[in-house]
């Protein structure tokens, strides 16, 4: 009985054992590796065309807006045009860019302005915890 089991066990199959399964190891791990990009380059996709679904309706929004204020901006004065004017062309900068175009101005911004650009971060950052804590 004992040769039965050593026969079975020779160290040549241990060693092809041993390769097939790192080999199955291998392949499940590439599949896996394969199926997480997959995943997240989707998300990464619906992602940028939820952004840019959003980009009008922000738009004519900001529009809107810009309008109020110039219409009260006769009573309240060129304060109110100013903001009415800055309000518009960040409506047109909507519409006119898409994410990857904005996504390199901030890189721009980002490069040309360091500090403020960390300092704004900070800030984005803290506001962003407190509306995430406040919501537990």
């Amino acid at each position: 009985m004992e040769d039965q089991f050593n026969k079975d066990a020779s160290p040549g199959s241990f060693s092809g054992q041993a390769t097939g399964t790192a080999a199955r190891m291998k392949e499940e791990v590439t599949d896996k590796l394969t199926t997480a990009k997959d995943k997240v380059g989707d998300f990464g996709r619906k992602a940028v065309d939820t952004i840019d679904a959003q980009r009008a309706p922000a738009a004519s929004t900001l529009d809107k807006t810009a309008s109020a204020l110039h219409q009260t901006g006769e009573k309240v004065g060129s304060a109110a045009h100013a903001t009415g004017d800055k309000i518009q062309a960040t409506a047109d900068y909507l519409r006119q860019t898409d994410v990857k175009g904005m996504m390199n101005d901030v890189h721009d911004l980002v490069k040309r302005y360091p500090g403020q650009s960390l300092a704004v971060a900070a800030v984005v950052g803290f506001l962003f915890a407190r509306v995430f804590r406040s919501n537990d």
